[in-house]
């Protein structure tokens, strides 16, 4: 295929997003009709994960098709750089493709434009890392609200909620979806373009435009899901005992109007980012190439908005680790695996997107790629989810009935059947009846683990830690609460 016969590609990725959070995959109360369009028009991957589920290790696989273990991090390691590998964008880049990002990276160094041609940037004001301005922060002081992002009290790490308090085009999702349109109204004709999409919400902080609190406003909203294993604080596993000692989230043991204010402003945001990716399709149609451009829509991982306590990320559990995935194909590609509005199964990893999209441009996919192409028949038996290498640390098996999570400190193992228990409600893993299923998914577990996890195995078999006293804890530092900023 040449160059210029070549689909162009718009890549759109969330952060926070769970994938049980969406029209296709049932929810009651959430609004996605964009989504849902992109689906009916291509495949929704009703079992898409995110196998390390914080940002930063999920982006790294994201970016390089490879698991945690390869490209380095499953730690959330802030100052290490990306990994010797050749990007998504470095290879579409090399097959003759121009190719532009717009959003979030969160790589370190934070300007690595990580293969891209060029990267519009927003960082969520992470001055921390040693960057003193992105260009989202850039263009809110040219509008005049220099440092006024978090006057009402927000920050990037707690669920308190206060409507957007500058003028609608200062807001972040309004302002990613405008840039995006722009860099795809100035593209070079005579080439095919990869366009990389990506939201910064609905990450915290909690500020939805009010008109999208509004339309939730006379809503039923959902409250959380808490499993029957959940309900004694003493028998949960030391990583959900620390952190309800810890402190970290002013939303843990709010009344349940605040938590519900909660879950409505995240659900506003969803809404709200939905309809911007509708001005980028609309601006792919007036410029005559929507028929010929794949759209993807995923996010790095998910949030659990308070599912059996816990809020964030960093967890096994669906509404942490389970990602909405949609891809769209390109008019003309008719292969039956990409049939429009088929409804795929199979369990599926972030590191599957680059060798998929690649495999659908028609360019190589390199020999360093660990994911596997769902454009083709391909499927895997199981996933491998990980995250953290200390006290806190979790590890899982996912088949394609059952979902096995371990807790090393204490050896604590959770079962569940994800055919008829999604949310994870009954813990299975001390039943009798259950007991074949978690000795073959336990060994899967120990052929996964490696480095320092072989503290947790004897001779085979997991022994994990002793376990620990409830820490007796508190945060000091606000969920990284943010002031006024002058420049």
């Amino acid at each position: 295929m040449s160059s210029s016969n070549r689909p162009n590609l718009l890549l759109i990725c969330t952060d926070h997003w769970p994938g049980l959070l969406t029209r296709m995959a049932g929810h009651p109360v959430v609004m996605t009709p964009t989504l849902s369009q992109l689906a009916n028009n291509g495949v929704w991957y009703s079992n898409a994960y995110t196998a390390c589920p914080s940002c930063i290790p999920a982006r790294r696989s994201l970016m390089t098709g490879v698991t945690a273990r390869t490209h380095g991090d499953r730690v959330f390691n802030q100052h290490l750089e990306m990994p010797n590998l050749p990007t998504m964008a470095q290879c579409f880049r090399n097959g003759g493709y121009q190719t532009y990002a717009v959003g979030k990276l969160h790589v370190y160094p934070q300007r690595n434009r990580i293969g891209f041609d060029d990267v519009i940037l927003n960082e969520e004001g992470r001055h921390h890392l040693g960057m003193l301005g992105d260009d989202y922060e850039q263009y809110i002081a040219d509008a005049g609200y220099a440092g006024q992002e978090f006057l009402g009290g927000q920050c990037s790490n707690d669920y308190n909620v206060c409507p957007w308090q500058l003028p609608d085009h200062c807001h972040s999702t309004n302002w990613t979806a405008q840039q995006m349109c722009r860099v795809i109204h100035r593209r070079d004709p005579g080439r095919p373009a990869m366009w990389y999409m990506s939201f910064q919400m609905p990450h915290p902080p909690l500020w939805p435009l009010q008109a999208y609190l509004d339309m939730y406003a006379n809503v039923s909203i959902d409250p959380p899901i808490i499993g029957d294993w959940a309900g004694n604080p003493e028998k949960l596993p030391y990583m959900f005992r620390a952190y309800f000692m810890n402190g970290g989230h002013s939303i843990q043991n709010a009344p349940t109007h605040e938590i519900e204010l909660a879950r409505r402003a995240f659900y506003a945001t969803l809404t709200h980012i939905d309809h911007q990716i509708r001005l980028v399709i609309g601006t792919l149609r007036e410029e005559g190439i929507l028929d010929q451009t794949i759209i993807a829509f995923t996010s790095d991982h998910g949030d659990m908005l308070g599912d059996h306590g816990w809020w964030a990320k960093t967890v096994m559990y669906e509404m942490s680790a389970n990602v909405p995935l949609v891809i769209m194909p390109a008019k003309n590609d008719q292969r039956e695996w990409l049939r429009a509005g088929r409804i795929d199964d199979r369990l599926v990893e972030l590191r599957d997107i680059m060798p998929t999209l690649l495999d659908m441009a028609g360019l190589d996919i390199p020999s360093h790629v660990e994911g596997m192409s769902l454009a083709q028949e391909n499927e895997r038996e199981y996933l491998y989810g990980e995250h953290w290498e200390n006290e806190h640390a979790s590890r899982m098996i996912r088949s394609a009935e059952y979902k096995l999570i371990y807790y090393p400190v204490g050896n604590h193992f959770q079962l569940f059947d994800m055919k008829t228990d999604r949310r994870e409600t009954k813990n299975l893993a001390d039943h009798p009846k259950y007991m074949d299923i978690r000795a073959k998914l336990t060994k899967q577990l120990v052929k996964n683990m490696y480095g320092n996890d072989d503290r947790w195995i004897n001779n085979g078999q997991l022994i994990g830690e002793p376990d620990r006293p409830t820490p007796n804890s508190s945060s000091r530092h606000f969920g990284g609460q943010r002031g006024i900023r002058f420049v």
